[in-house]
């Protein structure tokens, strides 16, 4: 599981039928340097799918690969990431 701060949304013409009840986000990772601030702790933007509703510099943790898809089972979801919660407060 990343941290990743939501920096966007992205608009799709067509998507799968199985994820038609959320949103999808641009997100920037974030290493600790990045959590507390400095440029150089963020990472390459990736696509995340949202059913949380998180908005433009909330602060999530991701979950990413087959993870990503676990909390659909039995139903199956072409996901590569997933926001898993939304976090309020981090403590370095």
């Amino acid at each position: 599981m990343r941290v990743a701060e939501v920096i966007g949304k992205v608009t799709l013409s067509k998507h799968h039928p199985n994820v038609n009840a959320a949103t999808w986000i641009l997100g920037v990772p974030l290493t600790a340097a990045g959590i507390r601030g400095e440029k150089s702790g963020r990472g390459e933007p990736f696509v995340i799918y949202d059913e949380m509703g998180s908005n433009r510099g909330s602060l999530i943790a991701v979950s990413e690969g087959a993870e990503a898809a676990a909390p659909f089972h039995p139903d199956e979801k072409p996901l590569d990431a997933y926001v898993a919660a939304i976090l309020d407060n981090i403590d370095i």
